[in-house]
């Protein structure tokens, strides 16, 4: 997403947010605000949305009235007559717990999930917590891949161990002849954890085609034993590379990123920092 989208962005999240002052003018959004933004063209689908972040706040262990409160709404109609709707408020946690429910390859959903996280208006962090965010999808599509590779070659008669060389072959073919160990040596990488945990997000990206370019071919090719399987994934990785070098771009030169699992940690520590910051809304009166 680029600069100027986000700003634009921020700026119409900004615009309608609200201070309840009930509450001690806690930040909230009416949801009927927010519906059109997050990208919803019908209400009874962001209504889902609501319902399933609602669910979510109460299997946290928090208290949804806290920061989902139902309220009407008088509209004026066409020929100047008036329809009560229903609405919500909602705290930013409560906007954070909808966008993290949403579809991320959305881009309003994608930029919702870091906008509502951090208690900052700075454009900055915003899309330095986003960039995080797509490492981090990154990596867990990997491992998704890299599961159904292991599965799938288990299936012809290859082993954990198999599965190890197959990827090390693979690794060495997209890293330009260096193992997966090699490029744990060179980062700096205990040996228990993966290397792809330390992999920027592009790398990580090269990785997971490779591999569901392998899991294709594997499954479309009815591939048997390790050393076609091998070859098969080799080949991909190399085409991978040669694809990326065209761009100028030579993986095992790209520096390592921050553990991957400290990120998660710390996304989940964040969460539970907003649902306090994000204040609860005053229970006083149902109407808007």
């Amino acid at each position: 997403m680029n600069t100027e989208l986000v700003q634009r962005m921020q700026g119409q999240f900004d615009a309608i947010a609200r201070k309840d002052a009930d509450s001690g003018d806690v930040e909230f959004w009416f949801a009927r605000d927010l519906q059109e933004p997050l990208g919803y063209a019908r209400w009874e689908n962001f209504l889902t949305a609501i319902q399933r972040a609602v669910e979510s706040c109460t299997t946290t262990g928090y208290e949804p009235g806290h920061h989902f409160r139902g309220v009407t709404k008088m509209i004026t109609l066409g020929k100047g007559g008036q329809r009560e709707i229903e609405d919500f408020m909602l705290t930013r946690y409560a906007c954070y717990l909808i966008a993290q429910n949403g579809d991320p390859r959305k881009e309003p959903i994608a930029f919702a999930q870091s906008y509502f996280a951090v208690q900052t208006r700075k454009q900055e962090i915003i899309e330095e917590r986003m960039s995080l965010l797509r490492r981090m999808e990154a990596r867990e599509k990997l491992r998704s891949s890299e599961k159904v590779l292991s599965d799938n070659i288990y299936e012809r008669g290859v082993d954990d161990a198999g599965f190890g060389r197959i990827r090390s072959k693979g690794d060495a073919a997209l890293f330009g002849g260096n193992t997966t160990q090699a490029m744990k040596d060179k980062f700096g990488i205990t040996q228990t954890r993966p290397l792809a945990d330390f992999l920027p997000t592009l790398t990580i990206a090269a990785k997971n085609l490779a591999t569901e370019m392998t899991n294709h071919n594997v499954q479309q090719a009815d591939l048997l034993g390790e050393p076609a399987i091998t070859n098969e994934h080799v080949q991909n990785n190399a085409s991978v590379r040669q694809m990326l070098g065209k761009r100028g771009i030579k993986p095992e030169t790209l520096s390592p990123e921050e553990d991957i699992k400290k990120l998660e940690r710390r996304v989940k520590t964040d969460e539970k920092k907003l649902e306090k910051k994000s204040g609860r809304l005053s229970e006083k009166g149902s109407e808007a």
